[in-house]
């Protein structure tokens, strides 16, 4: 309940007239101060009138006095800083460390509040405040969207980052990395990120002139080449032996095949199509960040996603059985998903990074053209009467359903702040 305390605090969801502390001084809030979410008081630089006196300093907030001690705040010098204990029971006196009482103030959250708080972290269905969401205007639901896009945009912005940095400043290094995760598609991008970074594209590079070599290297390190287990597929032993080579030249070790995940899987979202594609996209050379850039469309950006498979892949949806045929490696809905969590955020890490407002730019349009995604937590929304239209509007609930919903932070969202303030004024006003 302290984090509700301190949001009412915050964003003064309580009746501010009247106010005495514990011991009967009256006393005035002139501003709650700054909300600190690390080590230390809970609010810093807050400004207090108490009986006619003002006194600037640091708040810290508890539900029972006595929390005090219990957290050891008495013995750290840092909260003799504090100007004001708020609490919701007085069990205790507090003192500073050289035994002057700090002013404590009961807040008391109104039972319609807490309520309705705990109506929403905890029930247990999908969207508990979804069917209050008609009470919000449209144009506040659109604000709250928009910022959360760019939310989802910036998250994904950092990892890349956090890959720059360690790839040295090599974007296509990165986009490599980053392409490999979205092979994944969700259920599977965790073991495609491994796969990449335990195979650089610089080894991938070295052997580019060969097909053979570069799907040896990825099946291979895909941990998808196992002595024996398929001895009459001719061109599985061919890439086994072939890996059985690049793997002592290399030094490298595979990942773990039981990381592959098949369930309910369609056979062409196989792991071995997605990884049959990366070989075609690595072989002759792979710049395709240097191609992302250079494009001045979206169809000459879908055109670099268009890959036909040849060979043995135009057959087989995995090793050991052919299937009927079909060369391409991904559909349309497919590549508009590469376009989404691939090409987008990469155009926005590098408009960034550069300073360079046009990629910005490309990376919304490309969000903007695109249809908005349909899984179940687009719908979900959909459902509740939010208005899905682009992808940028179903990367927007998805960073929602992810970052809040799921995480039971209706809080810090500004759907929730929303309804909860309503409840808080309608209290007032009673």
């Amino acid at each position: 309940m302290e984090k509700l305390m301190q949001y009412i605090w915050n964003h003064r969801l309580f009746d501010m007239s009247g106010l005495k502390t514990t011991d009967g001084r009256r006393i005035q809030i002139i501003d709650t101060g700054r909300w600190n979410c690390d080590s230390g008081p809970d609010f810093f630089n807050a400004k207090i009138r108490v009986d006619g006196c003002i006194w600037a300093g640091n708040v810290e907030i508890h539900r029972r006095a006595s929390d005090w001690k219990r957290h050891n705040h008495h013995l750290d010098k840092s909260y003799d800083s504090v100007i004001l204990h708020v609490v919701e029971f007085d069990d205790m006196q507090i003192v500073r460390s050289d035994g002057e009482v700090i002013p404590q103030l009961i807040l008391r959250c109104s039972p319609d509040f807490r309520k309705d708080y705990e109506y929403l972290v905890n029930h247990a269905g999908a969207l508990p405040c979804g069917e209050r969401l008609y009470t919000l205007d449209k144009l506040f639901i659109t604000d709250w969207m928009n910022a959360l896009a760019m939310e989802r945009l910036q998250d994904k912005a950092e990892r890349i980052f956090t890959w720059l940095d360690q790839y040295k400043g090599n974007w296509e290094e990165v986009c490599y990395v980053t392409l490999s995760r979205n092979m994944g598609f969700g259920i599977n991008s965790d073991t495609f990120e491994r796969l990449s970074r335990s195979l650089p594209l610089i080894f991938l590079l070295k052997h580019a002139d060969s097909l053979l070599q570069i799907e040896a290297f990825l099946f291979g390190q895909a941990g998808l080449l196992v002595p024996g287990q398929y001895p009459d597929d001719t061109y599985y032993n061919v890439l086994l032996n072939e890996y059985v080579f690049l793997k002592n030249k290399f030094g490298l070790i595979s990942i773990n095949a039981d990381s592959w995940k098949f369930f309910r899987l369609r056979p062409a979202n196989f792991p071995h199509r997605r990884i049959a594609m990366l070989a075609q996209m690595i072989y002759d050379g792979f710049s395709l960040f240097a191609k992302l850039c250079e494009a001045k469309s979206e169809e000459e950006l879908r055109s670099l996603f268009s890959v036909r498979l040849t060979g043995y892949w135009c057959d087989h949806y995995t090793f050991g059985k052919s299937s009927p045929e079909g060369s391409m490696a991904l559909g349309s809905s497919a590549i508009d998903i590469v376009l989404i969590n691939t090409v987008a955020p990469l155009l926005y890490a590098y408009g960034i990074k550069t300073g360079n407002d046009e990629y910005l730019e490309r990376s919304m349009s490309i969000l903007e053209s695109i249809k908005s995604e349909q899984n179940n937590i687009v719908r979900k929304f959909a459902g509740a009467g939010i208005s899905l239209c682009t992808a940028l509007d179903s990367q927007a609930v998805i960073q929602l359903n992810n970052a809040y919903c799921l995480q039971k932070k209706c809080l810090y969202c500004r759907i929730g702040h929303k309804l909860l303030a309503k409840v808080a004024v309608r209290n007032e006003e009673e």
